[in-house]
């Protein structure tokens, strides 16, 4: 212990080591044959995150959502860890590691030279467990017994002292948890929500009966591509090009009325078009991503027109909620007011004049943020005025003005969340309620689900929604189409 600190610091501390070295004797030197078989091959495993990082490969891969969530959210947080740890504490408290001459052979192969304290492998086995188990609590439960083991084996082959891997845990999960308040954890348990509607229908794997309305400019021209794709995989399948003076409505009415099952392939604006007479015709709808985010196509596992086709083929089919608007419009993803709009008007005209999508954006971000102002409106009644507005078709992700992925398209609710203006240090605020995780409890943002929302003003506003700048009106009634809509291949529900 350093001279430097009061006496009786210094005791403590001289204490503390000396109970720190008992324990790690009795450890290292206890004649266990269980120990002597597992431990060296457990600690070498850990060496440079390698058990971890199988680990979180095999849950990125799984059909579990959450389970690839905690896999990204624990390798991202064990990266901060290792960073943290190895360049920040080792420097600070320059420890030297056990001897190891009561340690058996058996168990020791090379004697680590960086500084002992804290435990590296222990603060990683720690962050990456508690990461998972952030967003699932069953694989965190399961992983934390192996972190714990991982400790343990630090200890066995003389590696480590225990107060070192007692550190190492408390780093890794104090890292971890500060992840968590800074991006939140998904919600997945939602109460009184029912069980998910699946049917499983028998489609000729060819594609008989399935007739596809194709956007070919979707995308910035992928719908071509898309054609391709399909003729070779479905080559049965009946295929609609839709041109710069198709009626949508009609051509999408008139497939629906003849096919057994209906197919799209565009962006989110023609998904939602045609899924309005999947609706009317109760006819399933494949849904084929061909634009150029593909939300809803991702929130069903349609992640690329393959695995479109091969749920297509599987023939399961979900039902999952619509929102209309007014009772006239379909959304299937998202709505906004405000400075939203703005942006998706200023990028469509960028790219008329033949700017690229990418630059497009750019421009229209920086428009908006010069020009945009904020929106007077009465949200159920209550007079506000918001810089920005979000509603989604069901639940995204945790409480955040950046909300996350959706984990259900069935649930029967509407996401609503804006931010009020006019409120002193408004960003100093917010910006502590979120580092805080007390964001819910902000008097600037706010948040609501309800199967109904509505929207009134004295001026008209413009509604974006699913990728469009949408019309002006001066009532904007939503409402859940609950599980009106039944689509193939859906893993979310």
């Amino acid at each position: 212990m350093p001279r430097s600190l009061p006496y009786p610091l210094r005791t403590l501390g001289e204490g503390l080591e000396d109970l720190d070295r008992r324990l790690f004797d009795a450890v290292a030197e206890s004649p266990s044959p269980l120990l002597d078989l597992t431990m060296r091959p457990l600690s070498a495993a850990a060496d440079h995150s390698k058990l971890w990082m199988l680990i979180g490969a095999g849950l990125g891969s799984s059909g579990s959502l959450s389970m690839r969530r905690g896999a990204a959210r624990g390798l991202v947080t064990l990266g901060v860890t290792s960073l943290v740890v190895n360049q920040g504490f080792k420097r600070l408290y320059p420890r030297t590691r056990p001897l190891s001459t009561g340690v058996p052979l058996s168990q020791l192969r090379r004697q680590p030279t960086s500084n002992s304290f804290p435990s590296g492998h222990s603060a990683s086995a720690a962050a990456f467990a508690i990461g998972v188990g952030l967003e699932n609590r069953t694989a965190g439960y399961l992983l934390a017994g192996l972190a714990g083991a991982v400790g343990l084996s630090r200890v066995a082959t003389g590696a480590h002292f225990p107060g070192d891997v007692l550190a190492g845990f408390t780093l890794g999960a104090g890292i971890a948890v500060a992840g968590a308040r800074v991006i939140p954890a998904v919600e997945d348990s939602r109460a009184l929500i029912a069980e998910p509607s699946v049917e499983n229908l028998r489609p000729d794997p060819d594609g008989a009966g399935l007739v596809v309305v194709l956007n070919p400019a979707s995308g910035d021209g992928s719908g071509a591509r898309v054609a391709d794709e399909l003729r070779d995989s479905l080559p049965a399948a009946e295929i609609v090009e839709l041109d710069d003076d198709s009626d949508i409505d009609a051509i999408a009415a008139d497939a629906a009325a003849r096919a057994d099952f209906l197919g799209v392939a565009g962006g989110d604006g023609t998904v939602a078009a045609v899924a309005r007479h999947a609706i009317a015709a109760d006819k399933p709808l494949a849904v084929f991503p061909a634009g150029t985010f593909n939300h809803f196509a991702k929130d069903i596992d349609a992640v690329n027109v393959a695995s479109s086709i091969e749920s297509f083929q599987a023939g399961r089919v979900a039902r999952v909620d619509v929102v209309w608007l007014n009772d006239e419009t379909l959304l299937l993803n998202t709505a906004s007011i405000g400075a939203y709009p703005d942006f998706v008007r200023a990028r469509s005209r960028y790219q008329r004049r033949r700017i690229e999508r990418p630059t497009a954006t750019m421009h229209a971000v920086l428009k908006v943020l010069r020009d945009s102002s904020p929106v007077r409106v009465r949200i159920e009644g209550r007079p506000v005025t918001v810089s920005y507005f979000f509603l989604g078709n069901s639940v995204y992700g945790a409480p955040s003005f950046l909300p996350g992925r959706r984990t259900r398209l069935d649930d029967g609710v509407l996401d609503v969340r804006y931010l009020e203006v006019g409120h002193r240090n408004a960003t100093t605020r917010l910006l502590a309620s979120w580092l805080g995780g007390r964001l819910r409890n902000s008097t600037i943002y706010r948040e609501l689900q309800a199967p109904v929302v509505t929207i009134e003003s004295d001026e008209p506003f413009r509604v974006a929604h699913d990728g469009e700048a949408g019309n002006l009106h001066t009532r904007a009634r939503f409402r859940v189409g609950y599980r009106e809509l039944r689509v193939f291949g859906t893993s979310v529900v």
